[in-house]
């Protein structure tokens, strides 16, 4: 176990040395004894923007995904087909069909549910209350999901006695290590999905073709997929303009937390056909999102951003201008403030991983003064 903990390790601390491998079987280094007859590789699935796993396929309906993210890889095997033999012993083996899962990785559930494989889950890293999609309330409600404690702090007793099959973390569990190491000497694999890592937005929902691999459901996931790029191929259409955005949250200890340039929201923005009004912020080869500042640098820096967006998803949010003022008095002053262009983000943003090309649509339409009444991630704030 010392070597998957390694790995881990590794993988946080280096970030960028993903392996990349898109048209060629991610399986051709070491997975596979060349004694072994059973697999024959047969394709691999075309990616468009994620860079961070690969899917590939084999004849008799065997599926390996790769995490290239830290090479971890894991054959699915078919309901009813024997798993081979001769693998290599760093590969995960998970066999049809999907069950008795622990998810914790809050913003997959939306693509289980947009699956219809929220049954497949039977451990929540998430309590019932913290729930926006509805599907998984529902399930913890009636008892078919249980809380099993969060990525740092499982409840090892109950995911071990109720039988679970595979835990799917974010990234947050390369701080906890030795949670990985407990688990897999228990005979539980661990899934970590790196769709935060990917460069561009819709990289991140390219995710439900891996998680749609997984379940045998690639059909249905391309389609979710496909609707995404269209948003994206229509505003695309729209000339750019020169409108500045800023989007921001007031912390409580009354910072001001923006995201960094290089960071994945203000990449949003540019793709709607506006500009992030930091036009240089933060350490881009840094994996961290966001940076806090001074109210006064704030201000400095977006007091004439056309348009003002409030980051909800972390507080709950506002419901009008007055309460964004009562968090931070000098937002009066600000250009967006007196014209009126204030927005908010809904609270279920961060937990709705299919969000992205929606809210670049909804940016879009914000920033070409369209009907509000069509936007399903951003409200004006009065």
């Amino acid at each position: 176990m010392n070597g998957r903990k390694a790995m881990i390790i590794a993988s946080f601390m280096l970030g960028l040395l993903g392996l990349c491998s898109c048209g060629s079987p991610s399986s051709a280094s070491g997975v596979f004894s060349e004694a072994d007859p059973e697999l024959v590789y047969d394709s691999s699935m075309e990616l468009k923007y994620a860079e961070n796993f690969n899917v590939d396929y084999y004849e008799g309906g065997y599926t390996m995904l790769t995490t290239t993210r830290d090479g971890a890889k894991y054959l699915v095997v078919p309901e009813g087909k024997p798993v081979p033999e001769h693998l290599d012993d760093k590969i995960v083996v998970i066999q049809r069909p999907i069950q008795n899962l622990y998810l914790v990785a809050s913003s997959v559930m939306d693509i289980f549910s947009a699956l219809d494989e929220v049954d497949a889950i039977m451990f929540s890293g998430q309590k019932k209350d913290g729930w926006y999609i509805e599907e998984a309330k529902e399930a913890m409600e009636k008892g078919d999901m249980l809380y099993a404690g969060k990525y740092n702090k499982p409840d090892y007793e109950l995911i071990v006695s109720k039988g679970c099959s595979l835990v799917i973390e974010n990234t947050m569990i390369t701080h906890a290590p030795e949670v990985v190491e407990k688990l897999e000497d228990f005979g539980i694999p661990v899934m970590i999905e790196y769709s935060s890592y990917e460069s561009h937005p819709l990289g991140r929902v390219e995710w439900v073709k891996f998680f749609g691999a997984l379940l045998g459901k690639e059909q249905e996931a391309e389609k979710i997929f496909d609707e995404q790029t269209r948003i994206l191929e229509q505003v695309s259409v729209d000339e750019k303009t020169d409108k500045t955005v800023a989007f921001f949250f007031v912390t409580s200890n009354g910072l001001v937390q923006v995201r960094q340039s290089s960071d994945y929201v203000p990449k949003m923005i540019e793709l709607a056909g506006g500009k992030y009004i930091f036009e240089d912020l933060g350490d881009p080869d840094s994996r961290r999102s966001t940076v806090n500042m001074q109210v006064e640098e704030f201000y400095n820096g977006a007091r004439n951003a056309d348009y003002l967006i409030y980051n909800s998803s972390i507080d709950g949010g506002v419901s009008n201008v007055e309460e964004l003022l009562d968090k931070c008095e000098l937002l009066a002053d600000f250009k967006a403030v007196k014209e009126g262009n204030v927005w908010c983000t809904t609270n279920d943003l961060y937990q709705q991983s299919l969000s992205t090309g929606y809210l670049i649509g909804d940016i879009h339409a914000m920033l070409q003064g369209e009907d509000e009444e069509q936007m399903r991630y951003l409200f004006h704030l009065e």
